[in-house]
Order: C-alpha cells, then structure tokens, then sequence
C-alpha cells in the first residue's frame, strides 16, 4: 500500500515526458503533425482490416495491402522528418506510465473465501483420455486417482458417453465427490450434476485450455496437482451460470463466432472457413439479427455477444482473459456491434455508444429470427431454441481445490487518471 503513491507519481512523470517531449523536439506544430499522422495510420489500418474481413476477391487483397503499407508510410514520413527516435521515445514513456498506473490503480486481493472440506470415502472421477493432448494418460492420473481411493470411470470408447447419466449414477451408488479431468465442457455437465446433489466437485485440469481451472487458481502445467484436494484441500462456493437450463463455467458467445464455428468445414480449414464466412455473417444475408435483452438493457444487432460466467477482466472481450472472482453472482456481458467501417474505427473508442457494450447482469435473453441458433458454450458448438436464456446461480457450486494451489492473478484495473492524481498527492 506505501509503494502505491509513488507508482502514481511516476505514471503522472511518465504520462508528462510522453507529452511534453514532441512539442520539445518538434514544437507544438510538429507535435500535433506527428499525432494527426499516427491517428491518420492507425484509422486507416483499422477501416483496411475491416474491408478485409467484409469483402472478397480484388477488394480484400487491396484492403489487405493497405492495412501493411499504411504503418509502413507513417514510419517512413517519421524518418524522413528525422523524428521516429521522438515517437519510439515518447512510446516507451507512454508505456511506462500505463504499468506504474496499473500498478498504483491495483486494488488490494480479496480471494473467494474458502470452507473446511470434509472428507469425502467414495469420490467418483470421470477421465477423458483424449482430452488436452492425452493428459489423463501422460500424467498417470487413474492410477494416482485409484491410489488416493477414487472410483475412475474412464471416456475411451468409441461411442459418445453420456457424462450426465454417468454421473448421476455414481451419485445412486453413493458417491459424495465429483470430479472430472477433461475439457471445460465436460467439467460444465458434471459441475451441475454436483450443484443438483450438494456434493462437491474436483476440477483437475486435463483439458486443452482449462479457463475454469486457471481461474480457480489451480496449476494447469500439473494436472495430477489437482488430485491432492482429495486429501489436502479446501472448499470454494463459486457461481454457476446456466443456458437454456444446460450448465456452463465460462461463457457462451453468440453471432459470428459461432456461426463459424458452426460450419463442419472449420474443422478441416479454420483460416479459410473464417475468410470465407465473415463477408456474409458481417454485412451480409447470412448475418443473423440478434437483440439481446440484459436484465434492463437492451442490445439490438450486435454481430458478437459474449455472456460469462462472472465477468473478464475489462480488457478482454473474447473470454481469453481471466476472471479474478467466480462468486460475484453476476453474468459478464461484452457486446460488439460494426456492421459499417465507421463502426469500426469508432470502436476504438471504446464506449458504449459507439458499437462496445459491457455490462453486467443477471439475466441475459438472446432472441433472433431463426427458430434455433448456433451458439459456442464453453468452446463447443451447439444449436439452442430461441429465445436462449442465461442465467446465474449464486454459490451453487462446491468446488474443491488444493490447499497449496498457485492462485488467481490479479486483473489489469482501469486507469484512472483523476484516482491517480489523489493517489499521487500527499497523504492526509
């Protein structure tokens, strides 16, 4: 908390030489010169990408061209004016300031509170040997899991398995733990199983991405880490979110990703499914008309909706972030909408009002024209009745999780430049 002032004074520093050192160097003309051409780049990058993603043929490779050789003139003008050591210089300050006002503008930890865990005779753990690579099997995890007195059932047939039938069976049989070491999605089906019963739930992170597990603080390098809950750990009572009754941990998106996601030839060819698809999902017939409905706030034709489980940090609009509380019991939602090229520039202003909503919510309706809907639920693709509804179910969910676990990072705050100023003055 001591060192928190002097972070504050020198983001301000920073901030300062940033700005003064153009009008120093070049003078106030030059200074506005060199802004006017680096905002003039950057707008131009953005409205090429655009045009890239939304037209095909000729205009996407003369988009294309522009969105490279536009940086590369506004640094040749910056050489040519013998002035690129000023804007690299005044970058790096910039840079500076944004870290020390990160680090200033950083609130104090406040962990999800944890529970004594009690002890569990008849753990059942669901395996998915194919899931992250082959994890289940690299890490040894059935045996260590059969070691430790866990019934493992494991996911290697060649037909689908039913994990929520699976499950409820071992609860039948008397099983007082639930666990699953596999991808998010599974973890989901089980984690509402375990909430229906009241029985805790072991997240062990053999999947490929495991945001739950990351943001339950856990070690995704280790999975079999996770196994020592069944004897060392504590309990978390974390929030569990809902789409159209089936349970989720992460989030849900809506519009174009899972549109593209939808399509079965993604899988063989993502970069050429996604090229060819944007056009139309962008500004085209196939763009589905999506209204939103957010507690209050209503959404109309965003191209992209992302409903979370908890909200992402506030820099992160594609749920690849982390999420530093899953007990908020609240939904995260990010909603973009750039159906123009001038949407597109505006949106790098961030604001509501220009084609970003965030917000947070409790209930979240998406609606559209089409009787079923594609939509991305904790990184599978499936197609919901309309109208989808998400919901969230405060503390639902027992999770045990190591006592000795590596923990949640803390996420990037807002800058604040007035919080700065407060903070950097003298103490009272």
């Amino acid at each position: 908390m001591s060192a928190r002032p002097w972070f504050a004074r020198a983001a301000l520093l920073c901030a300062l030489v940033a700005a003064v050192l153009p009008i120093a160097v070049a003078g106030l003309r030059g200074a506005v010169l060199l802004l006017a051409v680096g905002a003039g780049g950057v707008v131009v990058t953005v409205a090429a990408l655009y045009w890239a993603l939304t037209r095909r043929g000729v205009l996407r490779a003369a988009a294309v061209g522009v969105a490279v050789a536009a940086p590369i003139v506004v640094v040749v003008m910056y050489v040519r004016a013998h002035l690129l050591w000023v804007v690299l210089l005044a970058a790096g300050f910039a840079v500076l300031a944004l870290l020390a006002a990160r680090a200033a503008l950083r609130p104090p930890r406040s962990p999800v509170l944890e529970h004594l865990a009690p002890d569990v005779e008849h753990p059942f753990l669901i395996m998915n040997p194919r899931s992250g690579g082959g994890k289940v099997v690299a890490f040894d995890l059935p045996r260590l899991a059969t070691e430790l007195g866990a019934e493992v059932a494991l996911l290697d047939g060649p037909e689908p398995i039913d994990v929520v039938a699976l499950a409820r069976a071992a609860v039948a049989r008397g099983a007082d733990l639930l666990g699953v070491a596999g991808g998010d999605g599974t973890q989901a089906l089980v984690a509402g199983v375990a909430a229906e019963h009241g029985l805790p739930f072991l997240v062990i992170s053999a999947g490929t991405r495991n945001h739950f597990a990351m943001d339950l603080g856990l070690d995704r390098a280790d999975p079999a880490a996770g196994l020592t809950a069944l004897t060392d750990g504590v309990e978390l009572r974390v929030d569990l979110a809902r789409i159209n009754g089936r349970p989720f941990v992460n989030n849900a998106s809506f519009g174009v990703y899972a549109e593209i996601v939808e399509d079965p030839a993604y899988r063989d060819d993502k970069a050429r499914t996604v090229l060819a698809r944007l056009p139309d999902l962008l500004t085209g017939p196939d763009s589905a008309l999506l209204i939103a409905h957010a507690d209050e706030t209503r959404i109309v034709a965003p191209q992209a909706i992302l409903v979370s489980n908890n909200p992402y940090g506030s820099g992160d609009l594609a749920g690849l972030s982390r999420r530093e509380r899953l007990d908020r019991g609240v939904l995260g939602v990010a909603a973009v909408a750039v159906a123009s090229t001038g949407a597109a520039i505006r949106l790098l202003r961030r604001t509501r009002t220009d084609g970003l909503t965030r917000l947070d919510a409790t209930t979240v309706t998406v609606d559209a024209a089409a009787p079923r809907i594609p939509v991305g639920v904790d990184g599978e693709s499936l197609l919901l009745d309309t109208p989808v509804r998400c919901t969230i179910e405060p503390g639902a969910l027992r999770v045990r999780v190591p006592a000795n676990r590596p923990g949640v990072r803390a996420a990037a705050p807002t800058v604040d430049w007035v919080r700065l100023l407060q903070l950097a003055g003298p103490a009272d």
